[in-house]
């Protein structure tokens, strides 16, 4: 028979486990687009953001398009930042519908 091994024995002190902090509260959940606490809150801040940098990457090729941007990498940077967050927001969509079509087709 094998006796179980205490770690005091092979270890010393140094294996002595230490109390535990007690929890503090949790901060109350904030609910809107400015806390984006829930799964609609987040999604609209995302969509936001999404909207945001799409104006900001238009914005640029005009100014571009007018001469009066100062930095023509600038522009470009924000285009294919833009065009990223596009592409990202496209698949993340497209895998949300996948899910949501394995689950519907799921049999219980």
């Amino acid at each position: 028979m094998i006796l179980p091994i205490d770690p005091s024995m092979v270890l010393g002190s140094e294996a002595a486990i230490g109390g535990i902090a007690p929890l503090q509260q949790a901060a109350p959940a904030v609910s809107g687009a400015e806390g984006a606490t829930n799964f609609g809150g987040a999604l609209s801040k995302a969509i936001g953001g999404l909207e945001a940098t799409q104006t900001e990457a238009a914005k640029g090729a005009a100014d571009l398009a007018a001469g009066t941007a100062t930095s023509p990498e600038a522009v470009v940077m924000g285009v294919e930042k833009a065009k990223l967050a596009m592409q990202m927001a496209s698949t993340l969509r497209t895998k949300g519908v996948e899910a949501l079509s394995d689950i519907l087709h799921t049999q219980i």
